[in-house]
Parts: structure tokens; C-alpha cells; sequence
């Protein structure tokens, strides 16, 4: 004890007869250290120990809908069947009717007591008859959970001046477009209810600026910003607004066939999404209101990211990356048309 008190009586004479703007950086480290030590904190809670939102609060169980879009395969089409087995009827909506009639079949065999409809849209052809159809649609369901899952990248990486304008055209629509007037349709409902859950599947592309598949990681960032805005605007309807930041996960958007650590299959990213609602996880040091990187090796990318800093790094380093797909690419594609 005397050995301690002596120290904190070192450390007052110390500050007392120091210069104030030694006091005030000591201030200011002890700050930053704490700040820190509480973000790490949150981020190793929020992803390993704490459990989200209930989907009860968005109406599982109590017949209420939850639509998907890009539910045909993937990501969203194991959206539909987890939210299907966590009891929400199912609206899929996708552009392949055959593939979404099947996702609806597989539903109903695993989740008999589940109700689920298939609506078929091209996101990137839709106009204001095509959004006018799906919005009578949804006014007929109440819905609790929307899932604006669809999207559409690059064919391949590539500069903005070797894009095709279709290309362009098409990832806008898709990403941004589509996501505006889904949410559009759907949004007045759960405001007249006073519940609700929008989930916007974001991309690492949107978090760190992606040289090649510039178009598609605007997109995305445009994702992270709508729904910081739109999840301030709605919060007094208790209205819940996610935007997910997906690192990799085996689909055929990512045109990564084979899992690992930091690629999980669709199913167990699912999982971890439905798991941690509410939760910021990874982001939780970001300073991105709204965001949540809920799957546990993406959770600690995003951390370590955030931590370093660096963006001028990371956009070299996806440069120099999109650089060496698209050679790949290219002189696979000249084998094929030999």
C-alpha cells in the first residue's frame, strides 16, 4: 500500500509541475486507450457472446411474411428457408420463376406449416408497372422482415473505361434501384404496424474502395449510407434497418465454389446474420451507425481494418488483386474460344 501511495503521489507532483500540455496529452491517451479497450470489448462480446434481436419482435410465429429478394439460390435463397424455419411465411422474389417455384417447394416440404408465394421480377428491366405489381403484392402481407438480397457485379473486374455501359446500367439497377423501391413498397406497412426488420446485404467492396469493379463499389457504399439515414428516420417506428457487410461467402456472385474460414457457405453465414440483429459485431469500432458484420472471421477482418487504418493500402493492394483475376480470366476465356 505505501509502495502505491507513493506512486500516485509521484504522479500528482508530476502533473502539478508539469507543463499543461503534458497534462492534456496524458489526458488524451488515457481517453484513446480506454476508447479502445471498450471497442474491443464490444466487438469480441457483440460477436462471440451476445445474442441479437429476437425475430419475435418482427413478428415470427405470428404469421407474419418476410420477403426476400434474389431468393432463387444463394445467400437469399438460404435466407428464405431460415426465416421460413424461424417462422415467418416466405415471398420470394427473384427473375427465374423456375427456381423460385423450386425454393418454394424445398420450403414447404421442410417447413409444412409455413405459407410461402413466388414473384417474379427482373431487376434490371422492371419499371413502374413492374414495381407497381410487386408493391399491391406486398400490401397484401404484413411484413416483418425484408431481405434486399439481390445484386448483380461485375462479369469481370475491369476499368471503368472497358465497362460496357449495359454492365453499368445493369449494377445500378440492381443494386441501388432495386433497393430503393423494394423498401419503397414495403416500408409503409411496417410503419402502420410499428415493427419491422430491413436487412441490405452490403459488400467488403463498399467498405474499402475496390479499383476495377469501381461501378459495383459504389453501389455498395451507397448501401452503407442509405441505410445509416434510413435507419435514423424509421427508428421511431421501431423499425430495425441493418446494412450487413459481406466480406466473401461462397456463391455465384463471388464465384468462389469452395468454403473456408474466411468463406463460409451460405447457410452458416445466414445463420450468424439472424443470429446477431441488432448487433454491430466487427463494425462495432467503425463509426458506421447501422452496419453489422456479424460472421465471426469477417467480424475480426473488419476489427483489424478498422484498427490499422490504411485505406490507401487496402485500395492498392485490391488494385493490384483485380489486376491479376482479370488476367486469369482473359486468358481463360482465349483457351475457351480456341
Amino acid at each position: 500500500m505505501n509502495a502505491i501511495q507513493s506512486s500516485l503521489e509521484s504522479l500528482q507532483s508530476f502533473l502539478t509541475s508539469s507543463p499543461w500540455w503534458i497534462s492534456a496529452l496524458l489526458a488524451l491517451g488515457s481517453f484513446s486507450t480506454a476508447r479502445f479497450a471498450y471497442q474491443t470489448l464490444s466487438v469480441l462480446l457483440q460477436t462471440f457472446l451476445l445474442p441479437g434481436t429476437s425475430l419475435k419482435t418482427f413478428g415470427a410465429q405470428k404469421g407474419a411474411w418476410a420477403v426476400v429478394t434474389g431468393a432463387s439460390d444463394g445467400i437469399g435463397k438460404e435466407f428464405a428457408l431460415q426465416l421460413a424455419g424461424r417462422g415467418f411465411n416466405v415471398l420470394l422474389v427473384a427473375r427465374n420463376t423456375a427456381l423460385l417455384a423450386a425454393a418454394a417447394e424445398e420450403i414447404k416440404t421442410k417447413y409444412p406449416g409455413i405459407k410461402t408465394a413466388v414473384h417474379t421480377i427482373d431487376f434490371s428491366a422492371a419499371d413502374e408497372h413492374a414495381y407497381e405489381l410487386l408493391s399491391r403484392e406486398v400490401d397484401t402481407i404484413d411484413v416483418g422482415v425484408l431481405v434486399n438480397n439481390v445484386g448483380r457485379s461485375h462479369n469481370m473486374p475491369a476499368y471503368l473505361v472497358d465497362t460496357p455501359v449495359t454492365e453499368m446500367g445493369d449494377i445500378v439497377k440492381i443494386n441501388v434501384a432495386a433497393t430503393l423501391r423494394v423498401t419503397y413498397a414495403v416500408l409503409p406497412g411496417m410503419i402502420r404496424r410499428k415493427r419491422g426488420l430491413v436487412l441490405n446485404i452490403g459488400s467488403l467492396a463498399g467498405a474499402v474502395p475496390s479499383p476495377m469493379l469501381a461501378t459495383y463499389s459504389g453501389t455498395k457504399a451507397f448501401l452503407a449510407t442509405f441505410s445509416s439515414a434510413l435507419a435514423e428516420e424509421v427508428r421511431a417506428h421501431k423499425i430495425v434497418v441493418e446494412h450487413v457487410n459481406t466480406y466473401f461467402v461462397v456463391s455465384k456472385l463471388s464465384k468462389i465454389r469452395r468454403a473456408s474460414i474466411m468463406t463460409p457457405q451460405p447457410r452458416e453465414y445466414v445463420r450468424a446474420v439472424l443470429g446477431k440483429i441488432g448487433l454491430a459485431c466487427g463494425a462495432a469500432c467503425s463509426g458506421r451507425p447501422a452496419t453489422s458484420t456479424p460472421f465471426w472471421s469477417h467480424a475480426m477482418l473488419d476489427y483489424v481494418l478498422g484498427v490499422l487504418g490504411l485505406p490507401s493500402v487496402y485500395i492498392w493492394y485490391t488494385h493490384k488483386l483485380h489486376q491479376s483475376i482479370r488476367r486469369r480470366a482473359l486468358k481463360k476465356a482465349a483457351k475457351k474460344a480456341e
